[in-house]
């Protein structure tokens, strides 16, 4: 089963994915790693706004990331990437899953969530859970 994690790119967003992700491959799972190329970290850019064509590239990279996923694990820090990813894998029929040991304080990421978990074993049980429907 591979998993993508999505969330903010930005500030502390991609340590966040990158330590989620590595606790996900430690526990046995594949991750759809959507920084496998250097030109795909792009944390640094304050300014899309002159960048159409990276932006085009970076969108159909991380929404080719979606499509061979089964699983997308939703960091749900205020993200307008994320929300994309989650609402495309949703059209798709993909799992998805919120994870956050805080409050959820918009009712968009916990509507389209088939599962929300609040710490990092109740994640672990949900994706061995999916993993054994499959």
């Amino acid at each position: 089963m591979r998993i993508m994690v999505c969330g903010p790119i930005g500030d502390k967003g991609t340590c966040k994915i990158r330590k989620m992700s590595d606790f996900l491959t430690k526990n046995g799972f594949e991750i759809s790693n959507q920084f496998n190329q250097d030109r795909m970290d792009y944390s640094k850019i304050r300014d899309f706004r002159t960048r159409k064509s990276l932006s085009r590239s970076i969108i159909r990279h991380d929404l080719r990331l979606v499509k061979e996923s089964d699983v997308l694990v939703v960091l749900p820090t205020p993200s307008f990437g994320a929300a994309m990813e989650m609402f495309f894998a949703k059209e798709l029929g993909k799992e998805t899953i919120l994870f956050s040991e805080k409050p959820i304080p918009s009712p968009w990421p916990v509507n389209f969530a088939d599962f929300i978990t609040r710490d990092r074993k109740s994640l672990l049980a949900t994706l061995n859970r999916i993993r054994n429907k499959k």
